[in-house]
């Protein structure tokens, strides 16, 4: 174990995609080690909507307390600079009472945000956006994505040139700025860094197959536990509609699509399983581009191998093994 004389409180981060297991492992740490778990999930947030999310049942909440979940009326939303907000005043919390903040999820954009900060961008202009505009349907976006390479050279190599929204709003941002946007996003990191030493742990199964086969079992068992009347009770209230951060969840929206007659039975389910594992391969690719993580897969036990690099990094030693 490496001692450290570094002041600042521990931190981890247990991320991973959808129906890896993150939960369980979360229970198994806070059993052995004084964490305490936020939750690190954009649809977690919202009151009712239990079942699609995986929330955790009263039995896992009365053991392991979730922080950051059911805060919101599905009819509202919640943004990265909200979540921000929110989990670093219960870390200090948290750290101040001597335990340890335990971060568990699988929403990026919330994780991004945490550690790296958020840019202070200006907001929309519907005039520039015009301009730009006009000047893609008479040059096309892959001009357009040539003169960002020569303005913001950082943005245009990690925006696609096929991707037009995100070549406009990186021009916006450099018209209305007078400075690249990478150079505002990267300020506001070095800005914003949050005073914990991090530990970033990734619960992911090694064979793809094996996701596959859970984010199915999964979907199905949602579906046997009532998800359509889940969403079938949300939709009776009459202040929701289909483009709310919450509808756009994967699975309610699909079931909502079910409910409105685009989808039979079968069409629910395989697109409910596709959506999800979508999710996943999308999460895994932000996660395999996260700096200073720790893998863990299914050989041996994931919560041995994550009480084995706690340790190591001189986190705590293990209440038992």
């Amino acid at each position: 174990m490496t001692v450290s004389t570094d002041p600042r409180p521990w931190a981890i981060l247990l991320l991973g995609p959808t129906a890896a297991g993150k939960t369980d492992l979360a229970v198994e740490l806070v059993r052995r080690l004084p964490c305490e778990i936020i939750s690190v999930d954009s649809a977690m947030v919202y009151r009712g909507m239990d079942i699609g999310t995986a929330k955790p049942g009263p039995e896992v909440l009365a053991e392991a307390p979730h922080r950051l979940i059911d805060i919101l009326d599905p009819s509202e939303s919640y943004s990265t600079a909200q979540f921000r907000a929110d989990a670093l005043a219960a870390m200090a919390e948290i750290s101040a009472r001597g335990r340890i903040p335990l971060l568990v999820g699988g929403t990026m954009l919330y994780v991004r945000g945490l550690l790296r900060g958020l840019a202070e961008l200006p907001g929309a202009d519907p005039m520039v956006r015009a301009a730009l505009e006009a000047e893609a349907a008479r040059l096309g976006w892959r001009a357009m994505h040539a003169r960002l390479a020569a303005v913001d050279p950082a943005s245009a190599a990690q925006i696609h040139p096929n991707d037009p929204q995100r070549i406009q709003r990186a021009l916006e941002v450099h018209a209305l700025a007078g400075r690249p946007m990478s150079a505002l996003i990267a300020e506001a990191r070095a800005r914003a860094e949050p005073p914990y030493r991090w530990v970033k742990l990734v619960r992911a199964p090694a064979e793809r197959a094996l996701l596959h086969q859970r984010i199915e079992q999964r979907f199905r068992g949602m579906l046997g536990q009532g998800l359509v009347g889940e969403v079938e009770r949300l939709w009776a209230r009459g202040d929701l509609h289909p483009e709310l951060p919450s509808m756009r969840c994967v699975g309610y929206r699909q079931v909502l699509k079910y409910l409105h007659g685009e989808y039979d039975d079968v069409e629910l389910l395989q697109r409910g399983i596709y959506a999800s594992r979508q999710l996943a391969k999308r999460q895994l690719t932000w996660l395999r581009a996260e700096p200073d993580c720790h893998w863990l897969d299914d050989r041996p036990d994931p919560c041995a191998q994550a009480l084995a690099v706690l340790e190591a990094a001189g986190v705590t030693t293990p209440v038992c093994a």
